[in-house]
């Protein structure tokens, strides 16, 4: 039996992870961890460790103890700060025996940055959300209308941007966002927004490919979807990965506009909606265990069309229950 280290268990990405394993065909001993000692995804975990923040110096001596101690086969960092930390740690885990689920370098860089990713796209000659960096609001208003959006480069989940009406508006939400801010045309409708997620192999190429039409919640995460296969996505979606070449489990993050689908980000990770995905038959981290500890391309799983509505849940314990 394998072990699974789970990261973030505590986040939906994290504890959607630990439910995945649960439900993957091959046995697996799943270890999770997060910073909160009563995160919800240590009741779906075998073993439960309260992490160090991944800023902390004592990080990667934290995971090199973890990975030994519970001779973990493989790493699956489900939030952006460990993926971070762990992509920039690779020299000093590469002694460890487990195999670490990272996109390359690369690619974990152009999409930690919005601006970067916009530029790719442009020098690829591929379609894009018309965007500025700086600029005052005449300039900004004459170039993408209002309102138009603004976002914080480095953010995930929705968070940071802001929707500018005026000039007032700008003066107002311009401190918080710093000198690095973005300002982006708003395309689409809230009903037109697509999340793909799909396997890559680092060349180019990949598979399992799934497209959920969502709704989002107020925390930036999926709260309604649909599986969808709309004409025209899968063109866009093999242009990207062509040009970005992921590997492991990546979600690109749509807005379809007058018939053009306009890529929004890049996560190059677990996506918040991969529980999603498992209930419609494509899991993930089953697909992580073969390519990563099996050694080879997952084999095809079959698509179940439907829809998902996520709903608050209780998790309750009890006096002398761990929490």
């Amino acid at each position: 039996m394998n072990t699974l280290l789970v990261t973030g268990v505590g986040a939906v990405i994290g504890y959607g992870a630990a439910r995945s394993a649960r439900a993957a065909r091959y046995p697996v001993r799943v270890v999770g961890m997060d910073i909160y000692g009563n995160a919800a995804g240590r009741h779906w975990c075998d073993r439960f460790e309260r992490a160090v923040p991944a800023a902390s110096p004592e990080y990667p001596e934290f995971v090199r103890d973890l990975v030994q101690r519970h001779a973990v086969d493989l790493v699956l960092p489900c939030i952006e700060q460990d993926v971070a930390r762990m992509s920039a740690e690779r020299a000093s885990f590469a002694d460890l025996p487990a195999q670490f689920v990272l996109n390359p370098p690369e690619l974990l860089e152009v999409a930690a940055d919005k601006w970067l990713t916009h530029l790719r796209l442009v020098e690829a000659g591929l379609p894009v959300i018309p965007t500025r960096l700086g600029g005052s609001f005449d300039e900004l208003s004459a170039e993408l209308g209002t309102p138009f959006l603004l976002k914080p480069r480095r953010s995930y989940a929705s968070k940071g941007i802001r929707t500018i009406h005026d000039a007032r508006d700008l003066h107002y939400w311009r401190p918080e966002a710093g000198d690095t801010f973005m300002a982006q045309r708003i395309v689409g409708n809230p009903d037109s927004e697509y999340s793909v997620g799909l396997f890559g192999y680092g060349e180019g190429s990949y598979s399992h490919a799934i497209t959920l039409r969502r709704r989002l919640s107020s925390e930036g995460s999926t709260a309604q979807a649909w599986v969808e296969s709309p004409p025209g996505l899968e063109r866009r979606i093999a242009e990207l990965v062509a040009l970005f070449r992921p590997l492991g489990p990546t979600n690109l993050q749509f807005r379809r506009h007058e018939g053009e689908f306009l890529l929004l980000e890049v996560n190059p990770r677990l996506s918040s909606s991969n529980s999603l995905r498992t209930a419609f038959g494509i899991n993930e981290v089953e697909l992580c265990l073969e390519y990563y500890l099996q050694g080879r391309r997952p084999s095809p799983r079959a698509i179940q069309p439907g829809c998902a509505v996520r709903f608050l849940e209780d998790l309750v314990t009890y006096d002398g229950d761990p929490v």
